[in-house]
């Protein structure tokens, strides 16, 4: 299971904070991430929502390899994004859960 631990979510708020997928991507993890820290024992020990978020931090992250991170914009896209929401959605909808889900540009 992919897994992208605080620090992971904060460094790609700043690395993609200007870009207009992979910010609110960045900024949906890291509420979904803080939500998860308040209503449970953590981010880091409750798998649920680290398993809706997965295609989310797979856009965000790709495959992890230099050359994918270079090419970023191939995959980054709206439609990709809305894609990547539809579990995290449903997870949200499903805890009724509060966090803010941002919209991309």
């Amino acid at each position: 299971m992919r897994f992208m631990n605080d620090w992971n979510i904060e460094n790609a708020v700043r690395e993609h904070g200007g870009h207009p997928v992979l910010g609110p991507a960045a900024r949906t993890l890291a509420n979904l991430a803080d939500w998860a820290d308040r209503n449970s024992d953590g981010w880091a020990y409750w798998p649920k929502p680290a398993r809706a978020a997965a295609k989310l931090m797979e856009l965000i992250e790709g495959n992890g390899t230099w050359q994918d991170r270079q090419n970023v914009d191939a995959r980054a896209t709206p439609a990709a994004y809305r894609q990547a929401l539809a579990p995290v959605k449903a997870f949200r909808t499903r805890m009724r859960a509060d966090f803010a889900i941002e919209e991309a540009a």
